[in-house]
């Protein structure tokens, strides 16, 4: 009989409290793919190439897992709370019929461990599902393909996660079975309304608020112009700043608000009780509301990002060359490398094979400042005052040694690219920086001096700079990366090196190399070719497992924390309102003995509840482009600036899909709160 009261109780629970139980299955997918992370084949491929940053990646997951049960036993303790409330009445008729206070207790825990049981059984399979997905579209959307995927289940993952859940779980109802269990039968069965808070003068909201929007503006303007990630100091001010503007300004909107709310009635039916209602769960409520709202923004901004980075990750850099070879024992000489190629039957495995010589002037007669270009300089601070202006003339003011390119190297380049080749004069160079150097709002002012085919002078001699900054990566990896240098003729490279040169020996997989496999398995084969070969190389492989490490640590764990915040402030925002309501049930009772129907209260109540979410949800939508371009100004390299409207873009359209997430959470809490009042239909027993 006892068993089939806990079985009862918690299924009903369960009923009655979706909403809760939907966010606790949400937590244990977001906990079991966070911590089985290391056994995704995309993790497996970057212990590999990236064993270091992927290591300190791993370190960092326990920190998140730890961080993320304390913040949810306050989540589940709260929701708790309003579960054993909700059954005050309950618990005190079983007390009344004899049941003995530690029967009562060790009723609840089984009721709170069958569910917790449950949810594990339905959230860890769901959670293995979703992870496996989760791999095979990263490996999709970075070009690796299945590559023979097979289906992976971490023990140790699920073995956490259980653990994690039921601690938490077990000590937040051990705590509150506690107090309920302890509480005499008379407190059980009385229910406590809420008192309304003093209205102070209006005059002080409107401080508040124009204080707040202040705030606002300030922690905005400094994270996004770049000043907040400078230093702790700067990032704690702008931290404070937002925190003191949300505040402030939830803390103003008392007067407005309930203006408004009063004002705005077209129609007289509940409109005290109305007013009444929306004063004590909305407008004097103006702390809570704000914390939702910043949890809110934070999954808005993390999820906004998380995304538009890993879009940006997996579309941004383009695959051109296949190998980069140097060949440390004779000096880099592609013959050399040809002939240890065709000795080993791999020449046929390119279809190109070129190289592109890089050095230094050598026959200057003043060697200390053979390159000056006043003109591009004078040219330069001519234009209008910026951040990025100031940075690309510290960057070329002491550029006064610059790397040559020749051109028939970097046009090798540009046709492999499927790009339009340079036609340079023999008095001509072009102007080449590499993309982690520079960003759009820079390379569109260097192209705008470059219109007017400034002079330069070169060992002496006049140059004269044209066409648009090139900014290709002259090999596959990172072996060079030049901040800036200038192509020329080959014949002008020649007289001003004097032999004194670098070259990288660039090769191109031919189709058949990669056809009826999948591109990582491809490389894999030719990296242990060119291995036994004795050749020195680095392959796009290590180009694309950094940006799959970044996409992985950029976007898997801000999604993750966007998940938990989410789930933090919905399940917060919904049960605290519900358990307003609960408190405020002698006044629906009120209204039922005079007469107002269910459809009347139900509206009343949804009013209330769209006004509760609506104002930190919009607030924070409104917010969150902001925040997305100050995580995009802190978090991205300078080479994104180029994309960063189209990332934008993206992240607008993933702050909107959440928008769609809390319609649906609004939706449950109403569901929610019109089964509540139809309870309250039902006649009164009076013990």
């Amino acid at each position: 009989m006892f068993s089939k009261l806990i079985s009862r109780n918690s299924r009903r629970n369960r009923k009655e409290n979706g909403l809760f139980f939907s966010s606790l299955l949400i937590s244990i997918i977001a906990f079991y793919i966070i911590l089985s992370l290391s056994h995704q084949d995309v993790m497996l491929f970057l212990r590999q190439m990236e064993s270091n940053a992927v290591n300190k990646l791993m370190t960092l997951i326990p920190v998140f897992y730890c961080l993320t049960l304390f913040i949810l036993f306050f989540l589940i303790y709260y929701a708790s709370k309003f579960q054993l409330e909700r059954r005050r009445h309950e618990f005190g008729v079983y007390l009344m019929l004899g049941m003995h206070r530690i029967k009562l207790f060790a009723m609840l825990l089984a009721e709170d461990f069958f569910n917790s049981i449950l949810a594990l059984a339905i959230g860890l399979p769901a959670a293995v599902l979703l992870s496996e997905l989760i791999s095979l579209v990263t490996a999709r959307l970075v070009g690796i393909g299945i590559i023979g995927h097979q289906t992976s289940f971490s023990v140790q993952a699920a073995l956490w996660t259980a653990i994690g859940f039921i601690l938490i779980k077990f000590l937040a109802f051990l705590i509150l079975s506690g107090k309920i269990s302890r509480q005499e039968i008379g407190t059980l069965l009385v229910d406590t309304p809420e008192g309304l808070k003093k209205q102070l003068p209006p005059f002080f909201y409107g401080v508040s608020i124009l204080i707040g929007s202040l705030c606002l503006a300030m922690a905005y303007h400094l994270a996004i112009s770049g000043e907040s990630w400078a230093g702790v100091r700067q990032m704690g001010l702008t931290v404070l700043l937002g925190l003191m503007g949300t505040f402030l300004f939830f803390w103003g909107l008392r007067f407005p608000l309930g203006f408004f709310v009063d004002a705005g009635k077209k129609t007289r039916q509940l409109k005290v009780f109305n007013f009444r209602q929306m004063q004590e769960t909305v407008i004097h409520r103006s702390g809570t509301l704000a914390v939702c709202s910043l949890l809110i923004l934070a999954a808005l901004c993390c999820f906004g990002a998380g995304v538009a980075v890993f879009r940006f990750y997996g579309e941004s850099a383009p695959h051109v060359l296949d190998y980069t070879f140097r060949d440390n024992a004779n000096g880099n000489d592609p013959e050399t490398i040809m002939l240890t190629l065709a000795e080993h039957q791999l020449d046929t495995r390119f279809s190109d094979l070129f190289e592109v010589k890089t050095g230094y002037i050598h026959t200057a007669e003043r060697p200390d400042h053979p390159f000056r270009m006043e003109s591009v300089m004078a040219a330069l601070r001519k234009l209008p005052p910026s951040r990025d202006k100031d940075i690309l003339l510290n960057n070329l003011e002491y550029e006064d040694y610059p790397h040559l390119i020749t051109l028939s190297g970097y046009n090798r380049l540009l046709a492999a690219a499927g790009m339009p080749a340079l036609d340079l004069a023999s008095d001509e160079a072009a102007v080449y920086m590499d993309t982690t150097f520079t960003n759009y709002s820079r390379t569109k002012m260097l192209n705008s001096v470059l219109e007017t085919r400034p002079e330069i002078l070169l060992a002496q001699e006049s140059f004269y700079l044209t066409g648009t900054v090139q900014t290709l990566n002259l090999v596959t990896d990172r072996s060079i990366t030049l901040l800036f240098a200038l192509i020329v003729p080959d014949e002008v490279f020649d007289h001003y090196t004097q032999g004194h040169f670098t070259v990288y020996f660039n090769g191109i997989l031919s189709e058949n190399a990669t056809q009826n496999t999948s591109l990582m398995a491809a490389f894999s084969d030719m990296n242990r070719k060119l291995d036994d070969a004795g050749l020195s190389y680095e392959s796009y492989l290590q180009n694309m497992s950094r940006q799959l490490f970044y996409m992985v640590s950029s976007s898997y764990v801000t999604i993750y924390l966007a998940i938990i915040f989410l789930i933090i402030a919905n399940t917060v925002i919904g049960v605290q309102f519900l358990m307003s309501q609960q408190k405020a049930s002698r006044r629906y009772r009120t209204l039922i003995r005079l007469g107002a129907a269910h459809p009347a209260l139900c509206r009343s109540s949804r009013k209330q509840i769209n006004w509760y979410f609506g104002i930190p949800t919009v607030f924070a939508l409104c917010n969150s482009l902001f925040g997305v371009r100050a995580l995009f100004t802190g978090i991205l390299p300078l080479d994104t600036q180029s994309n960063l409207s189209e990332m934008m873009s993206v992240s607008a359209a993933m702050i909107l899909a959440l928008c769609v997430i809390e319609y649906t959470y609004i939706a449950a809490v109403k569901r929610s709160s019109d089964r509540y009042l139809l309870t309250l239909m039902m006649p009164e027993r009076e013990e």
